[in-house]
């Protein structure tokens, strides 16, 4: 696969970072992923204000031209062969010295890799499984979509050892209560009496763009919409559940499993129609964007 590294188109085995990059040193770097439709990335300027404001509060001077970022991201597609695809857009804090920062980074690094985009989920519904590992306190006064991953990777690993059906997602409680959070790689919403509820940022979680515009369709849909502090036994009440994020965007739920291995249907153990609703409007704003 071909990568753009600052701005450069090249083989992924011809890129090089230095040893001496913070990213690498101490995980100083963000993240946004998303993906095209008809090559064109979807919310491609609030993935971007995300990013700008984590550079800002970590001291890295990246600017971002959305134009130039999108003709790059057109240009890998095709030299890769793809219509569309899974985008990556990293910014690392760049090379300095050993040991932590006495000012801002000067030198950041930029890269820009690409790949195809999964396979769809279930048509019925994943299975939501939760998780032993405690969703990790944010690094800032909200969560950064960081290169410190680890906690993620942990969740990640528990999920695989749990025997959790394939395609599952694990879910994660706060770490200072028993709050049920976000997903390793989602976030969380879930209806009951016709009410949209999501868990608040007050939880710990990655405040996420496709969380974002969800909760922004289904207020212009007519929805009521709350965020706040939910327990597990609220999920199992729920009337439907779904998930969301850039790449898949909104998967529903039809089973949840807790961590004793024990699985009960959500709903009807089919999707919900207000989930369903949302994702039809959702795929509307995407061709909507192309025009």
């Amino acid at each position: 696969m071909k990568l753009a590294l600052n701005g450069s188109v090249m083989e992924a085995s011809e890129a090089v970072i230095s040893v001496y990059d913070h990213g690498f040193l101490y995980g100083i770097g963000l993240f946004e992923t998303f993906r095209t439709y008809g090559g064109i990335p979807y919310l491609l300027d609030r993935h971007l204000k995300r990013l700008l404001e984590g550079c800002g509060q970590l001291g890295i001077p990246y600017e971002a031209d959305q134009k130039r970022l999108a003709a790059s991201i057109r240009e890998l597609l095709s030299v890769n062969g793809l219509d569309d695809g899974y985008v990556r857009l990293t910014v690392s804090a760049g090379e300095a010295e050993l040991g932590l920062p006495a000012g801002d980074y000067d030198r950041p690094s930029e890269l820009l890799l690409v790949k195809p985009l999964p396979p769809p989920p279930p048509a019925g519904g994943k299975e939501l499984r939760l998780l032993r590992t405690r969703r990790n306190t944010p690094e800032g006064h909200v969560r950064f979509k960081s290169l410190h991953y680890m906690n993620n990777i942990i969740a990640k690993r528990e999920l695989l050892a749990s025997g959790a059906s394939a395609g599952a997602e694990g879910l994660m409680l706060s770490r200072d209560g028993d709050w049920v959070a976000e997903g390793i790689v989602s976030n969380l919403f879930f209806a009951e009496g016709g009410v949209v509820h999501t868990p608040s940022v007050a939880t710990g979680i990655l405040p996420g763009i496709t969380r974002a515009r969800v909760l922004e369709l289904a207020r212009e849909a007519g929805y009521e919409t709350r965020e706040g502090l939910y327990g597990w036994n609220r999920l199992l009440e729920a009337d439907e559940i779904w998930l969301t994020n850039s790449i898949q965007e909104l998967v529903p739920v039809k089973a949840l499993t807790d961590e004793e291995g024990r699985t009960r249907p959500v709903g009807r153990a089919e999707p919900g129609a207000i989930a369903m609703r949302l994702l039809s409007i959702y795929k509307e704003t995407t061709i909507i964007g192309r025009m």
